[in-house]
């Protein structure tokens, strides 16, 4: 099979998909792979370090997308991409179709097929590509949460883990998964007084046991949620369902409840977002104020430690992109459960349950498809 890595266009994105020790491991399983000159600029990974794993380096998108069977990007397609893919071309990167309807019907119109990242499963039903990524963002989390309580960076003036005789600021996780239990951990650490929720009780004793003591669990749900807010400095928001658009935890008028300058971090964002105020922004541009509280609501959190982010996603990744570059897009694909549960779209058809309800498109079973 023949593998391109292009260069990421989405703003601020500085991760590549591959890098050399994948590309010699894709080499010698016998396939051929593309690499976009500059690709891994971003991630400290120069051509010559591409050439010397075995990868053929070529200028520009256009040819890359033109030759290759299958594209793995770390980011989803951008608009001026579109135009590029063709009908049966594997495209295996992060997706997030439910909070970007545009995104999901210009693939349906290119008929390709989407793998997507963010819902390849393993044996034990978890999400091994999402979780280096999650790592990353949730200790980011708290990471951008206090340099934007900061008061030049228009938030309250607190330092996150106070001083004594100074009481340390109070950070509400909304969502126990591994971005939540990773904020936890680094805000714990720099001595916040933290209150984790989520809807489940037996992974809110499973964070009790392992987290510090200065970390408190509650039951996710609109009262607790509306008392916790009004009281917070920093809220994170931290909860998934898979491939399906975020909920709404924080509406408007719980947001109002919160202290002014109070920073929310909504690292939902890919999926839509947690609060009703939330909108995707850019490590350019990456704070907006709305009611008072300053919200971070950028996509691409990892991307800002690409060198980290880059080598921790393609630890997770190389072993799915080695067996679907063996099987491609045919009925193998299904005696491989948990890399079938990254087709989210194929042909011209939505193939991933959650993400055809909430985009309200039919769903079509990847096995009839196949």
């Amino acid at each position: 099979m023949i593998i391109g890595v292009p260069k990421e266009v989405k703003k601020d994105e500085y991760r590549v998909a591959v890098v050399p020790s994948g590309v010699a491991q894709l080499k010698k399983a016998g396939h051929t792979i593309l690499v976009e000159a500059g690709a891994g600029k971003g991630s400290e990974i120069s051509d010559r370090d591409y050439t010397q794993a075995g990868a053929k380096i070529v200028r520009g998108a256009v040819p890359i997308f033109r030759r290759a069977d299958m594209i793995v990007k770390v980011k989803e397609p951008q608009p001026e991409e579109y135009k590029l893919l063709r009908p049966n071309q594997v495209v295996f990167a992060f997706f997030h179709f439910a909070a970007n309807p545009e995104l999901a019907r210009a693939m349906i119109r290119q008929k390709i097929i989407c793998v997507a990242y963010e819902t390849v499963e393993d044996q034990r039903g978890q999400l091994p590509i999402l979780v280096p990524m999650s790592e990353v963002a949730g200790r980011m989390s708290v990471q951008e949460g206090a340099k934007y309580l900061e008061k030049p960076m228009k938030g309250k003036g607190i330092l996150l883990g106070g001083i004594p005789g100074v009481a340390p600021a109070s950070v509400l996780i909304l969502g126990g998964g591994v971005v939540g239990c990773n904020a936890a951990k680094v805000a714990a650490g720099l001595g916040a007084r933290v209150t984790v929720m989520d809807v489940n009780l037996d992974r809110l004793r499973y964070l009790e046991d392992i987290l510090p003591k200065n970390v408190w669990f509650l039951m996710s749900n609109e009262h607790n949620i509306a008392d916790r807010v009004s009281r917070a400095d920093l809220v994170i928001g931290a909860a998934l369902i898979r491939g399906a658009r975020s909920p709404i935890l924080i509406p408007r008028w719980m947001l109002k409840k919160m202290k002014p300058g109070s920073v929310l971090v909504d690292v939902a964002i890919d999926q839509g977002g947690l609060a009703e105020t939330s909108h995707p922004t850019t490590h350019a541009s990456p704070i907006f104020v709305e009611e008072g509280i300053v919200h971070y609501c950028v996509t691409n959190i990892p991307g800002a430690v690409a060198v980290t982010s880059t080598y921790g996603l393609t630890n997770a990744t190389l072993p799915f992109v080695l067996d679907l570059a063996r099987t491609g897009f045919s009925r193998q694909l299904l005696e491989r459960p948990m890399l079938a549960k990254g087709v989210n779209i194929a042909r011209g058809q939505v193939t991933y349950e959650a993400t055809a309800r909430d985009l309200g498109l039919l769903y079509a079973p990847l096995a009839r498809l196949l």
